[in-house]
């Protein structure tokens, strides 16, 4: 039987491979990077095998798609931001029979879902930052699930999110996962010709204020109140692919049930207009 051994909201800004180079901005970004070296540490210390990564920046109108491939290989620059992440070597082991599973169990449950293991796909920089930092050296194989879901309903993500748990959790998986989903809070960029202003600010105080209560409400554990509020503040905080990747990995926990009090890994951040954070939420066995 698989085991679900860790599940984390992070950041995947960009401006964390800018922060490598030398330049004005260098270490600018070390504390994000540092915590997802802290989460993947977790992930040794636990078992973790795979890593199932909800990715906000792979973009479909219809459907639930997995991307596992057995191998991904490949050399990616951002068409968003080819300034800040370009010639972006990777290579990863894939994890096609979690995938595959995965995209069973949501079907079971009348979710249409499809998976892709023989394919070209590519990955996406949702999945690709956290990996270089998380997993250079190979050693977790990589599930990555579309979650800009353009056309998608947010509960209907949250039932899929439950999907993934069942097919982690299914005794014809042996594997231990882990599951990311990789993106911000609020998510208004800054206006083009100000985003050196907000480097590392939040475009608004409202954007600010409702994100820092939000991540209150995580740390006191009470995800009934998140989870009632999750639609509208996806929608009045410009939530990034519509937060499809945290009504998936709330779907994952349990959903308004779940209440463990979340560890903050990267206290919250300003990121050019947006809000970020690395978080652990602990998992119920």
């Amino acid at each position: 039987m698989g085991t679900l051994a860790l599940a984390a909201k992070i950041t995947h800004v960009p401006s964390m491979l800018l922060s490598e180079r030398d330049g004005p901005h260098h270490g600018c970004r070390q504390a994000a990077i540092d915590g997802h070296r802290a989460i993947a540490q977790r992930c040794r210390d636990a078992g973790v095998t795979t890593l199932v990564v909800f990715d906000v920046h792979w973009l479909v109108n219809s459907e639930y798609h997995v991307n596992c491939a057995a191998h991904f290989a490949g050399c990616y620059t951002s068409n968003e931001l080819p300034h800040f992440i370009r010639d972006l070597d990777y290579a990863y082991d894939g994890d096609t029979a979690l995938g595959q599973a995965i995209a069973r169990a949501a079907v079971a449950t009348g979710i249409r879902a499809r998976a892709h293991h023989d394919t070209s796909l590519g990955l996406e920089y949702g999945t690709l930052v956290p990996m270089r930092y998380m997993n250079a050296d190979r050693r977790f194989r990589v599930v990555s699930v579309a979650a800009w879901c353009q056309w998608h309903d947010l509960r209907e993500s949250e039932r899929f999110g439950a999907a993934v748990r069942a097919a982690i959790e299914d005794p014809a998986w042996p594997g231990t996962a882990a599951v990311l989903a990789s993106g911000s809070l609020s998510h208004r960029f800054a206006d083009n010709g100000t985003a050196q202003d907000f480097m590392h600010r939040v475009w608004d105080p409202f954007l600010e204020q409702t994100d820092r209560r939000v991540v209150e409400l995580w740390t006191q554990g009470d995800f009934a109140t998140f989870h009632a509020m999750l639609p509208m503040y996806a929608t009045q905080c410009f939530g990034e692919g519509g937060m499809h990747d945290t009504a998936m990995l709330l779907g994952v926990l349990g959903g308004a049930d779940y209440a463990r009090p979340a560890q903050i890994v990267t206290p919250y951040f300003g990121s050019s207009g947006t809000g970020q954070i690395n978080a652990i939420f602990p998992v119920d066995r």
